[in-house]
């Protein structure tokens, strides 16, 4: 299930159930060697990502489609296993209109044995930032079903 919400101005809100526990879900947000494996776009890997997974803590990440590579990075504002993770998100592609400072909110809700997350991210300088973003979360998190799907490791 992906649903677009109709939020007035420039955020984004896109919201997932996903065929696991909360707790297993928050838990795939924290931990750099399962993150590697599900956080890039359709056609993208991810090489590397670097966490200090704790509030105040940083991460920068990269990820390459042929041999082009790009970098983001933020910092961690609130840690609430398994309910909310806060963090802040910038490109690092050298352009100043682009590389702007994003806040995300993500919640995770159970559902039965199911999770519902919500992913928020503002504000965007504009709509069509907004919407390009949502085409880029929207096929990270198809990655992250997938990988649920496919056995999460334990380790």
């Amino acid at each position: 299930m992906n649903m677009l919400s109709p939020t007035v101005g420039a955020a984004l809100e896109i919201t997932r159930v996903f065929d696991a526990p909360p707790e297993l879900v928050f838990s795939l947000w924290s931990n750099p060697e399962h993150v590697k494996r599900w956080w890039h776009p359709g056609g993208f890997t991810t090489p590397a990502f670097e966490m200090d997974f704790r509030e105040g803590g940083r991460y920068r990440y990269c990820i390459r489609k042929g041999t082009t590579d790009s970098w983001a990075h933020g910092v961690y504002r609130e840690i609430s296993a398994p309910e909310r993770l806060v963090f802040t998100f910038r490109w690092d592609s050298g352009d100043a209109g682009h590389d702007a400072d994003t806040l995300v909110t993500v919640t995770f809700k159970a559902q039965g044995d199911k999770t519902l997350m919500t992913f928020r991210q503002e504000p965007f300088a504009s709509l069509e930032r907004r919407d390009a973003h949502a085409v880029g979360w929207g096929q990270v998190l198809d990655s992250l079903v997938e990988f649920i799907a496919t056995g999460v490791p334990t380790s």
